[in-house]
């Protein structure tokens, strides 16, 4: 099954999805920021990355920016934010996202029908 990296500040949230995501047979990691998750995701290479905007340390789109530097940092990603999409600066946007997912419009398992979908 594929592998997904999970980089999220709220550990709380990232919990809830490992569980769910691994109760459907995929190999979970997970991150609380940009910098931890940039390590995570060039040892282990995931198939796609949830990745939370706001984060301390190194924010999503500064994690995102660095990672679209590397040769193999063209990993699909979904951005999963409280921030409305509306507010979401179009430099994120113009780093290659694949969904924008609203925490709060959405439950686990739709979450992970989503990602089912992206990985098809």
């Amino acid at each position: 099954m594929a592998k997904i990296a999970i980089v999220e500040d709220d550990q709380a949230i990232s919990q809830m999805y490992r569980i769910k995501f691994e109760s459907e047979g995929f190999t979970i990691e997970t991150a609380e920021n940009g910098k931890l998750g940039l390590e995570l995701i060039a040892k282990m290479r995931p198939d796609l990355i949830l990745l939370d905007l706001m984060m301390p340390e190194m924010s999503g789109e500064e994690m995102l920016t660095q990672l679209r530097k590397e040769e193999w940092g063209k990993i699909p990603v979904i951005i999963l934010t409280n921030m409305g999409e509306q507010e979401v600066p179009d430099t994120v946007r113009k780093l290659g996202i694949n969904k924008f997912i609203l925490k709060a419009d959405m439950t686990p398992k739709q979450v992970v029908d989503l990602v089912k979908t992206q990985l098809r």
